[in-house]
């Protein structure tokens, strides 16, 4: 059985997918309490690390790995460096930023796993024309890596959502294999939202279920009345002029459509409403449009559920990256 470390694990969607695949956990790095206490939950049999990644030391590292070959180290490290303000000539790499990506590079260069796989937003990819990208390539092509980055699109792989990230995939090149494997888009239209979350129980504000983390939030009638006049697909300029909220995020007051997968969900999505419904969608909802099942239960209060859902690898575009790392292997 293959074996993975998971790093910045979040609430699992990396960890499941590759469980999924047949992978077998090591240990995953995860240093927020509550996100800790959903990842265990979920996890029961995994050996999660709560700590600062930064305050692992090495011998910790190796003593956790024995003397077992790791075949892949997976995350997503929050990479926060993007802003071009007195940033001119400074390196990806050198921002104080971005010193969580670093320690993704400490982790590979300590274990050298057979692959790895890191996931990121997709700017990334294009950041600095390119030159971000071809830095973040050379961190590991200097510790005996082939790297190759490509933006993947979530419903390219069954995921009911246009969920656009980079994943920079790595193969030690001390073997004649040196054909990096990306993920194997599914054949046929993507699902749709309504797909994904149609079978749910109808809930008004406020509104709650017997599934698990299928709980509508308190919507003010202020809001309810603006909501009322969006149509499916439509947005805030479906709402009358002398109630509709003329400045912030366009990606606000707006409404799913029911025909296409969803857009891509964030850790708030409190003002995009249901296709159908008067609300924005439950936990349990953006969990589905992410492809975890109604088996995987998130703790804590629901700003930070959103949180977890939100910046979750999902679990099926997950599964479909371990089986390119498998081939790999």
């Amino acid at each position: 059985m293959p074996k993975y470390i998971d790093l910045f694990s979040g609430s699992g969607g990396f960890s499941l997918g590759f469980d999924w695949a047949g992978f077998e956990n090591v240990f995953s790095v995860e240093y927020d309490h509550e996100i800790c206490e959903t990842y265990r939950h979920n996890f029961p049999n995994h050996n999660l690390i709560e700590c600062d990644i930064t305050k692992l030391e090495d011998e910790k590292i190796l003593s956790l790995v024995k003397d077992q070959e790791i075949d892949v180290v997976i995350g997503g490290p929050p990479c926060q460096g993007f802003s071009m303000a007195g940033n001119i000539g400074r390196k990806f790499a050198d921002d104080p930023r971005n010193h969580l990506f670093k320690e993704f590079v400490r982790v590979v260069k300590l274990v050298k796993p057979k692959c790895f796989v890191m996931e990121n937003v997709a700017r990334l990819y294009t950041r600095l024309n390119g030159r971000t990208r071809e830095e973040i390539k050379q961190c590991f092509e200097s510790l005996g890596y082939v790297v190759e980055a490509r933006i993947v699109c979530a419903s390219d792989y069954g995921v009911p959502q246009n969920r656009y990230r980079v994943l920079f995939i790595g193969k030690l090149t001390d073997n004649f294999m040196y054909k990096i494997h990306f993920p194997e888009k599914v054949e046929g239209e993507p699902p749709t939202i309504k797909d994904a979350i149609g079978h749910y129980p109808k809930l008004e504000s406020g509104e709650s279920s017997d599934i698990p983390n299928h709980e509508a939030m308190v919507h003010s009638a202020q809001m309810l009345k603006k909501m009322s006049y969006v149509k499916d697909g439509g947005g805030r300029d479906d709402i009358p002029e002398d109630i509709r909220p003329q400045k912030g995020d366009i990606r606000k007051y707006i409404r799913y459509d029911s025909s296409k997968p969803s857009i891509c969900i964030t850790g708030d999505m409190r003002k995009v409403f249901h296709y159908e419904q008067n609300r924005a969608l439950t936990v349990r909802e953006l969990a589905a449009i992410q492809t975890y099942p109604d088996s995987y239960v998130f703790l804590g209060n629901k700003i930070k559920q959103q949180q977890m859902v939100g910046n979750s690898v999902p679990p099926v575009l997950a599964k479909a990256i371990a089986e390119a790392v498998k081939s790999m292997l």
